[in-house]
């Protein structure tokens, strides 16, 4: 009995003390460069994620139906990317985020904690973060050309189009008169 609790205290600590490989035919270097593009893309996503839905619980005026309706889609749109994009992060054998922590430190999406954004604003800053994250989309698709990732390059281009046309609506909504 003891060689067997032993046994299973040995097999606790080699589990404990492996780190997370997921096999891949990239090269590290791939893997390494691959994960911390997503990782940042990753941290923005969950950044415009929420400062997408503060705008949207925080909507007023004449158009709040609308904006509120259009916000609330957006964010349902961002928060679907993210659960792909960690895992991806771990198919090509890397580590994702961990914490809000982590998050804060990574994101480039600019949080707005004002008390009142007029909801033109809202939606002008919003369209703005939606195109920087289009941008940087292609950058991280620009080095999983690099590395031959076809499978992430491929996840990009589709968040790419519906990034636009996340920028694209929030354009027209934004239009004066």
């Amino acid at each position: 009995m003891a060689k067997q609790s032993a046994s299973k205290t040995d097999d606790l600590k080699r589990r404990q003390e492996a780190p997370l490989i997921t096999p891949t035919d990239l090269k590290p270097k791939a893997t390494r460069d691959i994960a911390g593009g997503m990782n940042a893309i990753l941290a923005d996503v969950f950044a415009l994620y929420l400062k997408t839905k503060n705008f949207h619980w925080h909507m007023s005026g004449p158009h709040f139906r609308d904006y509120h309706l259009l916000l609330d889609e957006q964010a349902d749109q961002l928060y679907a990317m993210t659960d792909p994009i960690a895992e991806r992060i771990r198919k090509v054998g890397g580590a994702t985020l961990r914490s809000i922590g982590q998050i804060a430190r990574m994101q480039r999406v600019k949080d707005n904690d004002a008390e009142y954004v007029d909801p033109l604003d809202m939606l002008a800053e919003l369209r703005e973060d939606n195109k920087m994250l289009a941008a940087r989309l292609r950058e991280v698709h620009d080095v999983c050309d690099v590395h031959r990732d076809i499978a992430t390059a491929s996840l990009i281009e589709n968040w790419i189009d519906e990034t636009e046309r996340r920028t694209w609506f929030l354009f027209e909504a934004g239009r004066r008169g």
